[in-house]
């Protein structure tokens, strides 16, 4: 996500680092290429001429000039500038009704059936609402059974009319059916429509009207860049949304839409929607997106994510059979289940300030532990608890079980037996104890 445009503006701040006078000169080439980069990256023409011109005042008027590192100075003038163009600040949604209706909307193929789930899933989990899903489409095939699987996997219901092709009616019977099943939030899912239909574009214009929601929802595919932005802004002028939502964020995408919609339509963008499993669903902040576009990571992010696979019981135990040096092959398989379920590797890895320009040409992801699983679990039980006693024949049974050889099968023994003596003497609870350890363990290498 946004490697050639934080590749690009990497490039145009080293034209102020090797320079070793700043001038108004060198200052507009840096921001002349600023601007190129935001165009190739597809943001709006005027909205990057804006931009550069702003920062461009404000760089002069902060005498980035006469700064001690001027191009320090400059690159947080754009992450300012960045931020304040994407919105300045998370921006919340609308649950007050009761039930609390979300309308989506979007074009067809924008993710908008599967972000419907997200959403569901995200408001069960986190705020322990009872959703409700609603199947509005009536017209793609196979959209109602989607959003019941997508259901059945969360354990939310989905409100259905078998045989009834009216929309409308069905939105509003939802409603009432909500109402009496005790569901406080109702999310109503839509058929993906073209700007340029004025039957379909008609008919969201009625169920809107019919059921007067609290939050209405634009769900547009970030990869579509400068598209994106144009029919955001059609579906605005009929639907006046109350904020957009961006799809496959994770894709192969410009970041133009990210950037530009905002100014153009002047409704936030409320979440960003990454990968196909139902946890690939964020809220939108400014200013985290403006630090990963300028390379600076996303820890808060990350930190975030982290939390929500965060059990404080097993964390405790954990610790206790580290402290006893009891921590197994059970224990190891363990911890790479809560790594994958964080999300995509590289995708985490990125938002590590400094790691995500050097895994930029790294074929990272969730596959990368197929290996080591695929030779933990051709382990007996025993075998995991007791690593120890993993030798010859034993070696080439695991071996071939996993379709690996017996030198990887030791290799990742004797790897393991390293993490796990380091991670003993991370948990002693005396320093010198560990100084000592740690000194004895470099000697020992000697």
């Amino acid at each position: 996500m946004f490697e050639n445009l934080t590749e690009r503006l990497e490039r145009s701040f080293k034209i102020l680092k090797g320079q070793g006078k700043i001038t108004e000169i060198n200052v507009a080439e840096t921001l002349k290429d600023v601007r190129r980069a935001l165009i190739e990256a597809d943001v709006n023409y005027k909205v990057a001429k804006n931009f550069v011109d702003t920062v461009k005042q404000k760089a002069l008027g902060q005498n980035v000039l006469t700064a001690l590192k001027p191009s320090e100075l400059m690159v947080k003038i754009v992450y300012d500038e960045l931020t304040s163009l994407m919105g300045a600040q998370a921006a919340p949604v609308n649950l007050k009704g009761k039930p609390a209706v979300i309308l989506m909307s979007g074009l067809q193929g924008s993710g908008k059936t599967t972000f419907s789930g997200k959403l569901a899933k995200k408001f069960k989990s986190e705020k322990g609402m009872r959703p409700l899903l609603v199947a509005c489409d009536v017209y793609r095939p196979a959209a109602i059974d989607q959003l019941q699987t997508l259901a059945a996997s969360i354990e939310v219901p989905v409100y259905t009319e078998e045989g009834n092709k009216n929309p409308v009616q069905i939105a509003k019977n939802a409603i009432e059916y909500a109402k009496k099943n005790h569901n406080d939030l109702v999310i109503v899912d839509t058929a993906g429509r073209l700007a340029v239909d004025e039957e379909m574009m008609d008919e969201i214009e009625a169920i809107k009207k019919a059921i007067n929601p609290d939050e209405i929802l634009f769900v547009v595919d970030a990869m579509t860049g400068q598209d994106a932005v144009n029919t955001a802004k059609a579906f605005n002028e009929r639907l006046d949304f109350d904020g957009v939502v961006l799809t496959k964020l994770d894709g192969d995408t410009r970041g133009g839409a990210a950037i530009s919609i905002r100014t153009v339509v002047d409704k936030p963008i409320k979440f960003v929607g990454t990968g196909e499993t139902l946890d690939g669903i964020d809220l939108f902040h400014p200013d985290r997106m403006a630090e990963r576009i300028l390379g600076m990571g996303d820890v808060k992010t990350l930190a975030e994510i982290a939390l929500k696979e965060y059990d404080e019981k097993q964390a405790k135990e954990l610790a206790e059979k580290l402290r006893k040096n009891q921590f197994t092959f059970n224990d190891f398989l363990a911890q790479i289940q809560q790594i994958k379920k964080m999300g995509n590797i590289k995708e985490l890895a990125s938002m590590i300030p400094g790691v995500g320009k050097a895994i930029k040409d790294m074929d990272i992801d969730n596959s990368a532990f197929k290996g080591i699983e695929a030779i933990i679990y051709s382990m007996t039980p025993y075998e995991r608890e007791h690593p120890e006693v993993i030798k010859g024949t034993r070696t080439a049974r695991i071996a071939k079980g996993s379709g690996t050889t017996p030198q990887e099968v030791n290799r990742l023994i004797k790897q393991f037996g390293e993490t796990r003596k380091m991670m003993q003497m991370a948990s002693s609870k005396n320093p010198m104890k560990l100084m000592r350890q740690m000194k004895q363990a470099r000697n020992g290498r000697r």
